[in-house]
């Protein structure tokens, strides 16, 4: 008996012994294809955006971090700390690159706690440049008890915390939305197209007008959402044109090295050729 007749009798016992198997193999095999016909919520939709940092020679627009940073400030703030960042950060270069002046003027409208003094009391104090930004809670717990229970992130990284960085950020704020038919929210939950499961606890922060630029960009959602995006992704790199700099000389430096040593090789091994080519 050959081994083609052998597999035969084979399924055909198996197929008398359980008769209904065939029709499940069938059955998990059309299975996937109409779960894939079904519209899938809690996808989270995440698109490319044009950034001004993005490739290997990508800066920072200044006039756009600090707007970002207007935004943290007036609406963020709120809920979100930067516990990495201090005031003087905002001056350097690279990155918003405030004034001296504006610097020490946004640091001192802010009040912090310092001390003790000399009676052992803690006091409030205009904060300094070198004072790190100030978190809206004190602690962990009364953040929690200021969000119905939810913990808002630090945003100090966030900008590499998550995947799609700048991208997330922009879709997340960008993306609040009626839910869909069908889709059930929990108590006290939005509906958002880009987070995870399409519900976030965050009430949408940003609205047309909500901040008033100076310098004559239009107050919309849209803007607000890429302008805080990029702050958040500085915020998150502050050495990413130093870094692109670095990188751009380093390219530099090995083609011209590859170009140096590519002659070099012609000129040693010409010689060779002619210490060893055969006498006529």
């Amino acid at each position: 008996m050959t081994k083609a007749r052998a597999f035969g009798f084979t399924v055909a016992a198996v197929c008398l012994l359980a008769p209904g198997l065939p029709a499940s193999i069938s059955a998990a095999a059309e299975e996937p294809k109409a779960q894939a016909g079904q519209p899938s919520h809690g996808e989270p939709e995440i698109s490319s955006q044009g950034w001004s940092f993005t490739g290997p020679l990508g800066t920072f627009d200044n006039a756009q971090l600090q707007r970002g940073y207007q935004v943290y400030k007036e609406v963020c703030s709120n809920c979100h700390s930067m516990r990495l960042l201090s005031y003087r950060n905002l001056g350097e270069k690279g990155g918003p690159e405030f004034p001296p002046e504006a610097v020490e003027a946004l640091a001192g409208q802010v009040q912090v706690t310092d001390g003790p003094n000399d009676k052992g009391e803690m006091y409030q104090r205009p904060a300094r440049p070198s004072d790190r930004l100030r978190s809206p809670f004190p602690n962990p717990e009364a953040a929690r008890a200021g969000n119905n229970g939810a913990l808002p992130p630090d945003l100090s990284v966030i900008g590499k915390a998550r995947p799609g960085g700048p991208d997330y950020i922009y879709a997340l704020l960008t993306g609040y939305h009626a839910p869909p038919a069908g889709f059930q929210l929990a108590p006290g939950m939005y509906y958002n197209a880009a987070f995870p499961g399409n519900q976030i606890a965050m009430p949408p922060p940003l609205s047309d007008g909500i901040v008033s630029y100076g310098d004559g960009t239009k107050p919309t959602v849209d803007n607000y959402a890429r302008d805080v995006s990029a702050y958040l992704m500085w915020a998150a790199e502050p050495k990413l044109e130093e870094r692109h700099e670095i990188g751009a000389r380093v390219m530099v430096f090995l083609i011209v090295f590859a170009v140096i040593m590519f002659l070099a090789k012609r000129v040693v091994w010409a010689r060779l050729h002619e210490h060893t080519a055969p006498s006529v």
